[in-house]
């Protein structure tokens, strides 16, 4: 066979990422807070944009309904929207879809107009003069590392004050250090045993305990301020896993004093701190805000809305355009036009993406109505799949849609990704969440007398209840919940009662 050029037409398929395509799936997988500072970056970029609030008379709504978020009842099916699919079907017409938000019509029309009380009994006040501004106070503390660097400064000069600052740098949120002494000695060219006396001197700084780099030393350095530190105590604290086993036998042959003795100490050990370094807080805690709101219906049933509050507010000015348009130049007017265009997907973006959201959270509260209902214990296994074949979408859109966004009702704030969970078998062939087992059994153990149940125990009550479970998926979820063995509790409680 000859080689030589030739020509060829060949047929296939592929799938284009289109900038739409990008900004309908970036705009799914933002939450409504981070939502307000994606749009400020566009106002910036789009002189065409304007906040609604802050812009004249804005035009009449558009058709494609973008002027607000739909509310929804659970169960009910007259959503107009087919989702992130149908925007990318759609191609994105250029009509006007300015929108009114702060017409009177919009005024209490979701869970974020509803009175300051209904936040609380939610379990979040949406006044502020109802509680402290956590946010503020956080953002006004001083950090771990500022007051321990004045210390440092007051105590130290010098070749030990760069040691200080060393150690400081390299605390961890909890004050530990996790660097060894001999790699700091041996980044600043000094001795080892000269870090270890400024890291000893370090360590009696407010928070006392910090810059320890074990638990056993933390303690030490707090029992030793306190004036506590006797050699049965340091044998104490240096067996720390005896403790935590609750062996008071093998303590009070260790420390070789009676059982009194040790339970006073161990009731002292408790007033210290393990964690010095959280006392100034570590990473700023991020309010989580509600994405979703769901409410009781006049009707009896339940009402879906998204948080108006956090939603931005967008319109066309279409008074600027026209006045950059005059006179205009061809490059001009090319720019305004793709302004025009750009704005319109933009808006059809965020109609759509509302919609979606809308739709799913709906699904979500048809399909675990128990749960809004009753509670964690009748939590139903759900899973994407499910809601996707629902509301005919995929479950990749699905996944987008619950991921970081929230959903606030009278039980309290969850996270939409909470409601999907996986079952087990019981015994009249239904299947129960992952969830509202782990729930039982933490009820379970909580009313437990003086018989401590075992995991058989366990297992045997939950089998009288319907849950067809192994004993292996009981302690699986039992040590998931954070809960000790039999033998652990048994222990630790008698440490309590001693």
């Amino acid at each position: 066979m000859g080689l030589g050029p030739r020509l060829e037409l060949r047929q296939s398929q592929q799938l284009v990422m289109t900038p739409q395509l990008q900004l309908a799936i970036k705009l799914l997988t933002l939450t409504n807070v981070e939502l307000e500072g994606w749009i400020a970056e566009e106002l910036e970029r789009n002189p065409l944009l304007a906040s609604g609030d802050a812009a004249g008379p804005p035009e009449p709504a558009g058709p494609s309904g973008v002027d607000a978020p739909p509310d929804a009842i659970a169960g009910n099916d007259d959503l107009s929207s087919a989702g992130l699919e149908a925007l990318l079907r759609d191609g994105g017409g250029d009509a006007p879809l300015d929108a009114d938000y702060t017409g009177e019509r919009f005024h209490h029309d979701c869970g974020s107009d509803q009175p300051a009380d209904w936040g609380e009994r939610a379990g979040q006040s949406g006044n502020e003069e109802d509680g402290p501004d956590f946010e503020r106070i956080a953002s006004g503390e001083a950090g771990l590392t500022e007051i321990l660097e004045a210390q440092a400064k007051a105590r130290f000069d010098g070749v030990d004050l760069a040691i200080a600052r060393f150690i400081i740098d390299g605390l961890d949120e909890c004050g530990y250090l996790a660097e060894p002494v001999d790699e700091i000695a041996g980044q600043l060219d000094v001795s080892p045993a000269r870090v270890e006396a400024v890291l000893a001197e370090v360590q009696m700084f407010d928070p006392v305990g910090v810059a320890a780099r074990t638990l056993s030393e933390c303690l030490i350095a707090q029992a030793r301020v306190a004036d506590r530190c006797d050699p049965a105590m340091q044998k104490l604290l240096n067996n720390l896993d005896m403790v935590a086993r609750g062996d008071l036998h093998g303590l009070v042959r260790l420390c070789k004093l009676d059982r009194e003795d040790i339970v006073d100490m161990i009731h002292e050990l408790k007033r210290y701190d393990p964690k010095p370094g959280l006392r100034y807080g570590g990473t700023s805690a991020i309010p989580v805000v509600p994405d979703v709101f769901v409410l009781r219906g006049p009707d009896g049933g339940w009402q879906i809305s998204l948080n108006q509050a956090t939603l931005p507010r967008l319109i066309i000015d279409r008074d600027y355009h026209s006045e950059l348009a005059v006179g205009a130049d061809r490059a001009t007017h090319g720019f305004l036009n793709e302004c025009v265009a750009s704005a319109n997907w933009l808006l059809k973006a965020l109609d759509q993406r509302a919609r979606t959201i809308i739709r799913v959270a709906t699904e979500i509260v048809r399909l675990q109505q128990g749960f809004f209902e009753h509670g964690v214990s009748r939590l139903k296994p759900l899973t994407l799949r499910q809601i996707a074949e629902v509301i005919e979408m995929h479950e990749s859109t699905v996944s987008r849609v619950t991921s970081n966004k929230y959903m606030l009702c009278d039980r309290g704030q969850y996270e939409l990704k909470y409601f999907f969970t996986s079952g087990v078998g019981s015994g009249d062939g239904d299947t129960a969440s992952a969830l509202a087992v782990k729930d039982r059994i933490a009820r379970l153990i909580a009313a437990e007398g003086e018989d401590v149940l075992s995991d058989d125990k366990l297992v045997e009550l939950l089998i009288g209840e319907g849950f067809d479970l192994a004993r292996r998926t009981v302690a699986k979820y039992r040590e998931a919940l954070g809960v000790g063995s039999s033998v652990q509790r048994r222990r630790a409680r008698a440490l309590r009662a001693a």
